[in-house]
């Protein structure tokens, strides 16, 4: 499966910004997309998940501000980011998954396909 990321750039605080992810076409019947990011001296971080059988996580820090959507005849990937702060400052990386269901609660180790990262900033 091969990932390609779009959609990142620089926004002030408080604005929105859209990332899309497409994939290769895949078959698998169990998986999980995610968006992950890692900003400069941190670990990379799981943002939000949705699985193959819809459902969705996300981490507590972008609840209520981010959405995570598939638009599955287009295979790809969203994710709407609203009210964007400067701790959301990071490379956004879209990552698949075939380890469902562990793969909804657990973090990067279990995603075996990445992006190449789209680079978000937010400034004040």
């Amino acid at each position: 499966v091969q990932l390609v990321e779009s959609g990142g750039g620089s926004v002030q605080v408080g604005g929105s910004l859209r990332l899309s992810c497409t994939a290769s076409a895949y078959t698998y019947r169990r998986y999980c997309l995610g968006w992950f990011r890692q900003a400069p001296g941190k670990e990379r971080e799981r943002v939000a998940v949705i699985g193959s059988d819809g459902s969705i996580s996300f981490t507590d820090s972008v609840k209520g501000r981010f959405t995570i959507s598939e638009d599955n005849a287009k295979n790809t990937l969203y994710l709407q980011m609203n009210s964007l702060k400067p701790e959301d400052t990071a490379m956004y990386y879209c990552a698949a998954s075939l380890s469902w269901p562990a793969c909804m609660r657990f973090g990067p180790g279990l995603y075996d396909y990445w992006g190449q990262g789209t680079q978000v900033t937010v400034s004040s």
